[in-house]
Protein backbone atom coordinates (compact mmCIF):
# COMPACT_ATOMS: atom_id res chain seq x y z
CA UNK A 1 0.00 0.00 0.00
CA UNK A 2 2.96 2.36 0.55
CA UNK A 3 3.42 3.43 -3.12
CA UNK A 4 -0.29 4.18 -3.42
CA UNK A 5 -0.33 6.18 -0.18
CA UNK A 6 2.73 8.19 -1.27
CA UNK A 7 1.08 8.92 -4.63
CA UNK A 8 -2.08 10.26 -3.00
CA UNK A 9 -0.15 12.30 -0.43
CA UNK A 10 2.04 13.96 -3.09
CA UNK A 11 -0.42 14.47 -5.95
CA UNK A 12 -3.84 14.60 -4.27
CA UNK A 13 -3.43 15.99 -0.74
CA UNK A 14 -0.27 18.12 -0.84
CA UNK A 15 -1.69 20.42 -3.59
CA UNK A 16 -4.60 21.25 -1.26
CA UNK A 17 -2.10 23.18 0.88
CA UNK A 18 -1.68 25.72 -1.92
CA UNK A 19 -5.31 26.25 -2.81
CA UNK A 20 -5.25 29.65 -1.08
CA UNK A 21 -3.51 30.89 -4.23
CA UNK A 22 -7.03 31.34 -5.59
CA UNK A 23 -7.55 34.28 -3.21
CA UNK A 24 -4.41 36.17 -4.29
CA UNK A 25 -3.17 37.97 -7.36
CA UNK A 26 -0.38 35.45 -7.82
CA UNK A 27 1.92 36.54 -10.66
CA UNK A 28 5.09 35.05 -12.10
CA UNK A 29 7.09 36.50 -9.22
CA UNK A 30 5.29 34.17 -6.81
CA UNK A 31 4.56 35.10 -3.22
CA UNK A 32 7.00 38.04 -3.27
CA UNK A 33 4.47 40.25 -5.07
CA UNK A 34 1.28 38.34 -4.25
CA UNK A 35 -1.66 40.57 -3.39
CA UNK A 36 -4.77 39.42 -1.52
CA UNK A 37 -7.86 39.98 -3.71
CA UNK A 38 -10.48 37.88 -1.91
CA UNK A 39 -12.98 36.16 -4.19
CA UNK A 40 -12.18 38.26 -7.27
CA UNK A 41 -10.90 35.22 -9.20
CA UNK A 42 -14.21 33.45 -8.57
CA UNK A 43 -16.10 36.55 -9.72
CA UNK A 44 -14.00 36.64 -12.90
CA UNK A 45 -14.67 32.94 -13.41
CA UNK A 46 -18.45 33.34 -13.25
CA UNK A 47 -18.30 36.38 -15.54
CA UNK A 48 -16.27 34.58 -18.22
CA UNK A 49 -18.46 33.17 -21.04
CA UNK A 50 -15.75 30.59 -21.80
CA UNK A 51 -16.12 29.07 -18.34
CA UNK A 52 -19.79 28.23 -18.87
CA UNK A 53 -18.97 26.63 -22.21
CA UNK A 54 -16.27 24.36 -20.76
CA UNK A 55 -18.45 23.51 -17.74
CA UNK A 56 -21.38 22.48 -19.96
CA UNK A 57 -19.04 20.51 -22.26
CA UNK A 58 -17.68 18.63 -19.25
CA UNK A 59 -21.14 17.72 -17.97
CA UNK A 60 -22.39 16.69 -21.41
CA UNK A 61 -19.40 14.50 -22.26
CA UNK A 62 -19.18 12.92 -18.79
CA UNK A 63 -22.93 12.31 -18.46
CA UNK A 64 -23.22 10.62 -21.85
CA UNK A 65 -20.08 8.62 -21.14
CA UNK A 66 -21.39 7.39 -17.77
CA UNK A 67 -24.76 6.35 -19.21
CA UNK A 68 -23.20 4.57 -22.20
CA UNK A 69 -20.46 2.95 -20.11
CA UNK A 70 -22.88 1.63 -17.50
CA UNK A 71 -25.24 0.30 -20.17
CA UNK A 72 -22.56 -1.43 -22.24
CA UNK A 73 -20.55 -2.70 -19.27
CA UNK A 74 -23.59 -4.23 -17.59
CA UNK A 75 -24.85 -5.77 -20.85
CA UNK A 76 -21.48 -7.29 -21.78
CA UNK A 77 -20.98 -8.56 -18.20
CA UNK A 78 -24.33 -10.36 -18.30
CA UNK A 79 -23.55 -11.84 -21.73
CA UNK A 80 -20.09 -13.01 -20.65
CA UNK A 81 -21.59 -14.57 -17.56
CA UNK A 82 -23.81 -16.73 -19.79
CA UNK A 83 -20.84 -18.23 -21.67
CA UNK A 84 -20.28 -21.78 -20.48
CA UNK A 85 -17.07 -22.57 -22.40
CA UNK A 86 -14.32 -21.31 -20.10
CA UNK A 87 -11.60 -21.04 -22.79
CA UNK A 88 -13.82 -19.00 -25.10
CA UNK A 89 -14.97 -16.81 -22.21
CA UNK A 90 -11.40 -16.04 -21.11
CA UNK A 91 -10.36 -15.33 -24.71
CA UNK A 92 -13.17 -12.82 -25.16
CA UNK A 93 -12.38 -11.20 -21.81
CA UNK A 94 -8.71 -10.83 -22.72
CA UNK A 95 -9.53 -9.26 -26.09
CA UNK A 96 -11.89 -6.65 -24.65
CA UNK A 97 -9.55 -5.88 -21.71
CA UNK A 98 -6.54 -5.08 -23.90
CA UNK A 99 -7.50 -1.53 -25.04
CA UNK A 100 -7.53 -0.35 -21.42
CA UNK A 101 -3.77 -0.95 -21.16
CA UNK A 102 -2.97 1.27 -24.15
CA UNK A 103 -1.94 4.82 -23.26
CA UNK A 104 -4.18 7.61 -24.48
CA UNK A 105 -1.37 8.84 -26.73
CA UNK A 106 -1.31 5.48 -28.53
CA UNK A 107 -5.11 5.35 -28.72
CA UNK A 108 -5.26 8.87 -30.18
CA UNK A 109 -2.57 8.04 -32.73
CA UNK A 110 -4.41 4.91 -33.86
CA UNK A 111 -7.72 6.70 -34.31
CA UNK A 112 -6.11 9.69 -36.02
CA UNK A 113 -4.73 7.23 -38.56
CA UNK A 114 -8.01 5.35 -38.93
CA UNK A 115 -10.08 8.53 -39.31
CA UNK A 116 -7.66 10.53 -41.46
CA UNK A 117 -9.55 12.15 -44.39
CA UNK A 118 -6.62 11.41 -46.75
CA UNK A 119 -5.32 7.96 -45.81
CA UNK A 120 -7.69 6.66 -43.11
CA UNK A 121 -9.42 3.32 -43.54
CA UNK A 122 -12.82 4.70 -42.48
CA UNK A 123 -12.78 7.48 -45.06
CA UNK A 124 -11.47 5.00 -47.61
CA UNK A 125 -14.63 2.92 -47.11
CA UNK A 126 -16.81 6.06 -47.28
CA UNK A 127 -15.22 7.12 -50.56
CA UNK A 128 -15.48 3.59 -51.98
CA UNK A 129 -19.23 3.79 -51.31
CA UNK A 130 -19.42 7.10 -53.18
CA UNK A 131 -19.32 9.48 -50.21
CA UNK A 132 -17.10 12.43 -49.41
CA UNK A 133 -14.25 12.14 -46.86
CA UNK A 134 -15.02 13.44 -43.37
CA UNK A 135 -12.48 14.96 -40.97
CA UNK A 136 -14.13 13.41 -37.93
CA UNK A 137 -11.91 15.00 -35.27
CA UNK A 138 -12.10 18.48 -36.82
CA UNK A 139 -15.87 18.69 -37.27
CA UNK A 140 -17.96 19.82 -34.30
CA UNK A 141 -20.89 17.61 -35.35
CA UNK A 142 -18.67 14.50 -35.31
CA UNK A 143 -16.21 15.11 -32.49
CA UNK A 144 -18.44 14.15 -29.55
CA UNK A 145 -19.81 10.90 -31.09
CA UNK A 146 -16.28 9.84 -32.06
CA UNK A 147 -14.94 10.70 -28.58
CA UNK A 148 -17.69 8.71 -26.85
CA UNK A 149 -17.09 5.75 -29.17
CA UNK A 150 -13.36 5.77 -28.38
CA UNK A 151 -14.10 5.94 -24.64
CA UNK A 152 -16.42 2.93 -24.96
CA UNK A 153 -13.88 0.99 -27.01
CA UNK A 154 -11.10 1.59 -24.48
CA UNK A 155 -12.91 1.26 -21.14
CA UNK A 156 -15.94 -1.00 -21.55
CA UNK A 157 -14.01 -4.28 -21.29
CA UNK A 158 -12.13 -3.21 -18.20
CA UNK A 159 -15.36 -2.01 -16.60
CA UNK A 160 -16.75 -5.55 -16.72
CA UNK A 161 -14.17 -6.76 -14.17
CA UNK A 162 -16.14 -5.52 -11.15
CA UNK A 163 -19.48 -6.82 -12.41
CA UNK A 164 -18.09 -10.23 -13.33
CA UNK A 165 -16.61 -10.49 -9.84
CA UNK A 166 -20.02 -9.66 -8.38
CA UNK A 167 -21.72 -12.19 -10.66
CA UNK A 168 -19.32 -14.92 -9.60
CA UNK A 169 -20.38 -14.35 -6.00
CA UNK A 170 -24.04 -15.20 -6.61
CA UNK A 171 -25.00 -18.57 -5.13
CA UNK A 172 -25.53 -21.09 -8.03
CA UNK A 173 -28.21 -22.82 -5.94
CA UNK A 174 -30.47 -19.81 -6.52
CA UNK A 175 -30.38 -20.44 -10.25
CA UNK A 176 -30.94 -24.17 -9.77
CA UNK A 177 -33.99 -23.50 -7.59
CA UNK A 178 -35.36 -20.98 -10.10
CA UNK A 179 -34.82 -23.44 -12.96
CA UNK A 180 -36.71 -26.14 -11.05
CA UNK A 181 -39.56 -23.67 -10.62
CA UNK A 182 -39.69 -23.20 -14.39
CA UNK A 183 -37.85 -19.89 -14.75
CA UNK A 184 -36.02 -19.46 -18.07
CA UNK A 185 -32.63 -17.70 -18.42
CA UNK A 186 -34.22 -14.28 -18.93
CA UNK A 187 -36.46 -14.70 -15.90
CA UNK A 188 -33.50 -15.85 -13.78
CA UNK A 189 -31.60 -12.75 -14.82
CA UNK A 190 -34.58 -10.59 -13.89
CA UNK A 191 -35.32 -12.05 -10.46
CA UNK A 192 -31.84 -13.16 -9.32
CA UNK A 193 -28.97 -11.58 -11.25
CA UNK A 194 -30.10 -7.94 -11.46
CA UNK A 195 -31.23 -7.65 -7.79
CA UNK A 196 -27.90 -9.11 -6.61
CA UNK A 197 -26.02 -6.65 -8.82
CA UNK A 198 -27.82 -3.55 -7.53
CA UNK A 199 -25.31 -2.79 -4.70
CA UNK A 200 -22.45 -3.10 -7.21
CA UNK A 201 -24.26 -0.94 -9.75
CA UNK A 202 -24.82 1.70 -7.06
CA UNK A 203 -21.17 1.65 -5.99
CA UNK A 204 -19.87 1.91 -9.57
CA UNK A 205 -22.34 4.69 -10.37
CA UNK A 206 -21.25 6.77 -7.37
CA UNK A 207 -17.57 6.22 -8.20
CA UNK A 208 -18.22 7.32 -11.78
CA UNK A 209 -20.09 10.41 -10.62
CA UNK A 210 -17.18 11.29 -8.32
CA UNK A 211 -15.03 11.45 -11.47
CA UNK A 212 -17.62 13.15 -13.66
CA UNK A 213 -15.57 16.34 -13.98
CA UNK A 214 -12.21 14.58 -14.36
CA UNK A 215 -11.68 14.63 -18.10
CA UNK A 216 -8.20 15.51 -19.26
CA UNK A 217 -5.99 12.93 -21.02
CA UNK A 218 -8.75 11.50 -23.20
CA UNK A 219 -9.82 14.97 -24.37
CA UNK A 220 -6.35 16.53 -24.53
CA UNK A 221 -4.99 14.04 -27.08
CA UNK A 222 -8.07 14.19 -29.33
CA UNK A 223 -9.19 17.81 -29.38
CA UNK A 224 -7.88 20.87 -31.24
CA UNK A 225 -8.72 24.62 -31.28
CA UNK A 226 -11.06 23.99 -34.22
CA UNK A 227 -13.48 22.04 -32.01
CA UNK A 228 -13.03 23.86 -28.68
CA UNK A 229 -16.73 24.79 -28.63
CA UNK A 230 -17.74 21.14 -28.20
CA UNK A 231 -14.60 19.56 -26.72
CA UNK A 232 -12.94 21.99 -24.31
CA UNK A 233 -13.54 20.81 -20.71
CA UNK A 234 -12.70 22.15 -17.26
CA UNK A 235 -9.36 20.37 -16.86
CA UNK A 236 -8.05 21.32 -20.32
CA UNK A 237 -9.22 24.88 -19.62
CA UNK A 238 -7.36 24.88 -16.28
CA UNK A 239 -4.27 23.48 -18.01
CA UNK A 240 -4.21 26.27 -20.58
CA UNK A 241 -4.97 29.08 -18.13
CA UNK A 242 -2.67 27.80 -15.40
CA UNK A 243 0.32 26.24 -17.13
CA UNK A 244 0.29 27.69 -20.64
CA UNK A 245 -0.81 31.24 -19.75
CA UNK A 246 0.69 31.19 -16.21
CA UNK A 247 -2.56 32.49 -14.68
CA UNK A 248 -2.12 30.32 -11.59
CA UNK A 249 -4.56 32.07 -9.26
CA UNK A 250 -7.47 31.97 -11.70
CA UNK A 251 -6.77 28.34 -12.65
CA UNK A 252 -6.71 27.40 -8.96
CA UNK A 253 -10.10 29.07 -8.45
CA UNK A 254 -11.58 27.02 -11.30
CA UNK A 255 -10.04 23.87 -9.82
CA UNK A 256 -11.60 24.58 -6.40
CA UNK A 257 -14.99 25.14 -8.02
CA UNK A 258 -14.68 21.80 -9.84
CA UNK A 259 -13.82 19.99 -6.60
CA UNK A 260 -16.80 21.51 -4.75
CA UNK A 261 -19.24 20.58 -7.53
CA UNK A 262 -17.85 17.03 -7.68
CA UNK A 263 -18.28 16.68 -3.90
CA UNK A 264 -21.90 17.89 -4.08
CA UNK A 265 -22.68 15.48 -6.93
CA UNK A 266 -21.31 12.53 -4.96
CA UNK A 267 -23.34 13.40 -1.86
CA UNK A 268 -26.54 13.86 -3.91
CA UNK A 269 -25.95 10.61 -5.84
CA UNK A 270 -25.34 8.72 -2.59
CA UNK A 271 -28.58 10.05 -1.08
CA UNK A 272 -30.55 9.09 -4.20
CA UNK A 273 -29.06 5.58 -4.21
CA UNK A 274 -29.74 5.24 -0.47
CA UNK A 275 -33.37 6.24 -1.01
CA UNK A 276 -33.82 3.73 -3.87
CA UNK A 277 -31.57 0.90 -2.69
CA UNK A 278 -31.94 1.24 1.07
CA UNK A 279 -28.25 1.98 1.65
CA UNK A 280 -25.48 4.04 0.11
CA UNK A 281 -21.72 3.49 0.03
CA UNK A 282 -20.69 6.62 1.95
Amino acid sequence: MIPGIIYYLLFQYWPIYNMHIAFFDFGLAGWDNAKFIGIQNFVDMFQAPTFYKVFSNTLILSSFNIVLQMTFVLTISLLLNEIRYRFFKRTVQTIIYLPHFLSWVVVASVFHLLLSPQTGMVNGIIQALGGQPIYFLAKEAWWRPVFLFIMLWRETGWGTVIFLAALSGIDPQLYEAAEMDGANRFKQMQIITIPHLMPTIAAVLIMNISRILNLFQSVFVLYSPIVYDVSDVIETYVYRRGLVESDYDYATAVGIFKAVIAFILVIVANKVVKKINGEGII
